[in-house]
């Protein structure tokens, strides 16, 4: 079949690479410049001179991610080489926090919380209360139930050092918002899992290299090695199905993308943008429409700073609130960055750019680290509001047309392996006319 994949995000790589694998010819779409979507590289002036490659956003991997350190290795690139990989820790400056020895799951979490600092015996139980009964329950609760509900019982210690900053890293949505039922998915696969190849489910992998390295540099060099062709800096206007009275084309389930005919179409493209051309195709698909319209989003915003000093460990967890909005900063100068360069991230942001910054730089001093803002970096639509009950557009839209993408509807939040799982998920389906 001759696919056109329509963005090449991580979800269209994935879609590219697993289509081309299955031998169909694929053409993809890039509006942009550089590859990878929401999660590329780009190239910032540092004050002495010359330039540094940063992320648009800094990311963390899971060792639960298996499906993308599977195709990462697939592509050339060795997970090993371009991660830093670390056991859960979620220290604050000061020490405190909770830390998962490298051990086996379950034992790393029981050991992890069994020697959390800062928390009494009564912190210590309701967590292991509370997650023994998530594992019975198999990871499930009522769907209408936010992540606050759900942590109700814990003690606010808990709630504060582990929960919130749990919640917000992976679903971009504060807790009193945030879906419970995603929210325990998260939670089992990645605290009570396993991961890739021996690593700990619940092992955090920080990339040691801009994120062009991580997978989309790779991707491309496959998939120009096997025959896809790559069209960078090329927008897709127009979507149309064949199936018309003045189309000769012999396939009647044909599409075009710009007048260029070809079998199947997989939209890759922000949730915006495929709502945009399905609308203009020509065929009706109105809940798929509807669901796609109706979602709400979060932001994500990188405050990268220099005259840092050196962290006790590549990524610390920070108490956030009022005046103090970053939950996490990590070391760059300890994943092969610049020294003093840190990057303050702040999930589900609703502050402007002037005011992030300034808050950001007041929670610094306020820490003891008088810093000078170097580049800061707003992602306005990151990720889409994981709140409880939403209903998120399926892959299917039309015979012959697809979606994915990290808001499809799957069992993970917003994230690079809800991604890319979309991705490989329609790349196995093309093909089976299902809609």
């Amino acid at each position: 079949m001759r696919v056109a994949v329509l963005g090449a995000g991580w979800a269209g790589l994935a879609a590219a690479v697993g289509a081309t694998q299955r031998g169909h010819a694929v053409t993809l779409y890039e509006a942009a410049r550089t590859l990878g979507g929401r999660a590329r590289s780009l190239a910032v002036p540092l004050p002495g001179g010359g330039t540094v490659l940063l992320d648009n956003g800094q990311h963390i991997l899971a060792g639960a991610y298996v499906e993308t350190l599977r195709l990462m290795e697939q592509v050339g690139v060795a997970p090993q080489q371009v991660l830093h990989r670390m056991s859960l820790v979620l220290r604050h400056p000061d020490g405190s926090g909770i830390a998962l020895p490298d051990w086996p799951a379950p034992w790393d979490a029981a050991a992890g919380i069994l020697g959390a600092r800062g928390w009494d015996w009564k912190d210590k139980l309701s967590l292991l209360r509370a997650s023994r009964g998530w594992q019975r329950a198999r990871f499930q609760c009522d769907p209408a139930l936010t992540v606050a509900q759900l942590a109700a019982g814990l003690t606010p210690r808990v709630r504060e050092d582990l929960i919130a900053p749990l919640c917000v890293s992976a679903l971009n949505t504060p807790p009193e918002r945030s879906s419970a039922q995603v929210f325990l998915r998260v939670v089992g696969d990645a605290l009570f899992g396993h991961g890739y190849r021996g690593w700990g489910g619940s092992n955090l992998l920080v990339p040691r290299q801009d994120l062009g390295q991580v997978f989309p540099d790779g991707a491309q060099a496959w998939l120009a090695a096997h025959g896809a062709q790559v069209r960078v800096g090329v927008r897709a206007e127009q979507v149309r199905s064949g199936a018309r009275p003045e189309n000769v084309h012999p396939r009647a389930t044909a599409w075009e993308v710009d007048g260029e005919a070809f079998d199947a179409v997989v939209l890759a493209c922000p949730p915006a943008e495929a709502a945009r051309l399905v609308a203009a195709s020509g065929v009706a698909a109105p809940a798929w429409l509807a669901s796609a319209q109706a979602l709400s989003y979060e932001a994500i915003a990188t405050v990268y700073v220099t005259g840092g000093p050196r962290l006790a460990r590549p990524l610390l967890a920070l108490r956030s609130g009022p005046g103090a909005p970053a939950q996490f900063v990590f070391d760059r100068s300890q994943l092969g960055g610049p020294p003093g360069l840190l990057a303050f991230v702040v999930s589900a942001s609703p502050a402007g750019k002037e005011a992030l910054e300034r808050e950001v730089l007041a929670q610094s001093a306020a820490l003891g680290w008088p810093v000078q803002p170097l580049k800061t970096v707003i992602e306005k639509r990151a990720t889409f509001a994981c709140t409880p009950g939403l209903q998120r557009p399926g892959p299917a839209i039309a015979p012959g047309l697809w979606a994915c993408g990290d808001y499809v509807e799957g069992p993970y939040p917003a994230t690079l392996e809800g991604a890319v799982r979309s991705g490989l998920a329609v790349a196995g389906m093309l093909g089976t006319q299902r809609a």
